[in-house]
C-alpha cells in the first residue's frame, strides 16, 4: 500500500481556535455555560433567527434531550428514516419508544415523506426527519402532515447546518432541531452538538434538562434564591474549552463554507461525464434547497464494485468510506421487526454508496488525484 496521500477527514484549526481555547483557561470558567459557550449560543440564534440554542456534548445527547423534552414513554412509536446513524434511534428507544423505520428516497436519500401518512398510528408521538447529506427533507409536506396530526417534529440536522429548503434554515422547521460538531462535519469542537429550540414552550425545560435536572439557570438569571432538583436530566454540557474552539469555527463561516463549495463543485464537474457514462448517481439537490457541502457521495451500480473501488482506491492512498448499513436488518432493528425487504431502497444504496475525501484542507491537487485515479477505475 502507498503512504496514504489523501484523508477521507482532517480536522483543521481555520481561524482563534488556539487562541481562544487558552483564554478559556484564563478565564477561570473551564467547565459548561462559560462566556464562549454564551457566545456560540448567541451566533446560533443569530445567524438561524431562532428562539434559543443550548450546546451539548454530542447530536447524541441533543437528540436525547429531545426524546425527553417530548415525553416519550415506553410504547409510543418514533418514525424515523432506516438510513441514518444509530443516535438517530437509539434517543429515543432509551425512553421506551418504537422505532418505525420508514424508507428513504431513492434521489436525495431522505426520508420519503409519500410514505409517512401510512406509517402514523395513535401511537406515533413524533417524527424525525434526517436532512441527509445537508440536503433538506421535503419540510411543506412533512410540517403539514405533521401540524394535520398535531405530532411533533424533531429535525436531525447533523449534517445540515446552514443549509436551506425553500429559504428558510433547516433546523427551525421542527419543534426541536439536533446539530452535529463532530470533527467530520463543516464546524466542530472535536466531539459536540446543539439544540436548537424552535417552540418556545419547551425552553426553559430545556435548561433545566441539560443542568440535570436542575433550575440552575434560573438561579443565575437571579429568578430564584436557590437552585435545586426539580426534573429528570442528565448532564449535557460541554467544557467551554471545546466551545472556544468552536466559536473560532464559527467566526470562520464564510471561508469554511466557500471551501468546502469549491470542493463539492471540482468533484461534480470532474465525474459528471465519467458517471454517466458508468451508471453511477452522483448527489441529486433539489432546486428549492440550498446544501451546506458537508459530504460528496456516488451510488455504484452494485455492492461488489463499490467494495472493489474502496480497496482501490486505498491501495493508490485515497481514504473514502461507505457510509449507513440498514437500521432494520441490525440486531437492534430485527427485535423491533425489522426483515429484509421492509426498505428496499434503503437496503440498495447502502451496499452502493461510497463517500469521496470531504474536509476543510482539502486541496485542488489532492481532488485531481482522486478524480483521476476514479477515471482510471476498472469497472
Amino acid at each position: 500500500m502507498n503512504e496514504l496521500k489523501v484523508d477521507f477527514n482532517r480536522p483543521v484549526v481555520m481561524g482563534h481556535e488556539l487562541e481562544y481555547m487558552k483564554q478559556a483557561i484564563e478565564n477561570g470558567h473551564i467547565s459548561g455555560d462559560g462566556p464562549f459557550t454564551k457566545k456560540c449560543h448567541a451566533f446560533l440564534e443569530t445567524e438561524l433567527g431562532i428562539r434559543k440554542a443550548l450546546l451539548t456534548t454530542s447530536c447524541t445527547h441533543a437528540l436525547e434531550m429531545s426524546a425527553i423534552l417530548l415525553d416519550i414513554q415506553p410504547g409510543d412509536e418514533v418514525i424515523l428514516p432506516d438510513f441514518t446513524f444509530v443516535s438517530t434511534v437509539n434517543a429515543f428507544v432509551l425512553r421506551g419508544a418504537r422505532p418505525v423505520f420508514l424508507d428513504v428516497r431513492p434521489d436525495t436519500l431522505n426520508l420519503d415523506e409519500s410514505k409517512l401518512e401510512a406509517a402514523l398510528t395513535p401511537r406515533t408521538k413524533a417524527i424525525v426527519p434526517v436532512h441527509y447529506a445537508g440536503v433538506g427533507c421535503e419540510m411543506d409536506a412533512i410540517m403539514d402532515l405533521a401540524a394535520r396530526r398535531n405530532i411533533p417534529v424533531v429535525e436531525d440536522n447533523a449534517h445540515g447546518l446552514f443549509g436551506k429548503y425553500k429559504g428558510e434554515y433547516l433546523g427551525t422547521f421542527g419543534s426541536l432541531a439536533s446539530q452535529s460538531f463532530h470533527e467530520t462535519k463543516n464546524f466542530t469542537s472535536g466531539e459536540g452538538g446543539a439544540l436548537l429550540i424552535n417552540d418556545p414552550v419547551l425552553v426553559e425545560r430545556a435548561e433545566i434538562i441539560r443542568e440535570k435536572g436542575t433550575n440552575r439557570s434560573r438561579f443565575f438569571r437571579g429568578q430564584v434564591d436557590k437552585y435545586t432538583w426539580v426534573d429528570i436530566g442528565s448532564s449535557y454540557l460541554p467544557s467551554d474549552i471545546l466551545a472556544a474552539f468552536l466559536f473560532a469555527q464559527f467566526e470562520q463561516r464564510q471561508k469554511i463554507q466557500l471551501h468546502r463549495k469549491r470542493v463539492w463543485e471540482l468533484y461534480q464537474a470532474g465525474l459528471k461525464d465519467w458517471a454517466s457514462s458508468y451508471d453511477v448517481q452522483l448527489p441529486c439537490i433539489p432546486d428549492h434547497c440550498e446544501q451546506p457541502y458537508h459530504m460528496f457521495y456516488m451510488l455504484l451500480p452494485n455492492l461488489e464494485l463499490r467494495q472493489k473501488l474502496i480497496a482501490y482506491l486505498l491501495e493508490r492512498g485515497v481514504y473514502s468510506v461507505f457510509h449507513y448499513l440498514p437500521l432494520h436488518l441490525s440486531d437492534m432493528g430485527r427485535s423491533f421487526g425489522g426483515k429484509r425487504g421492509d426498505c428496499p431502497v434503503t437496503e440498495r444504496v447502502s451496499d452502493q454508496l461510497i463517500r469521496l475525501p470531504f474536509h476543510n484542507s482539502l486541496t485542488s491537487s489532492q481532488q485531481e488525484l482522486v478524480i483521476d485515479l476514479l477515471q482510471q477505475f476498472p469497472f
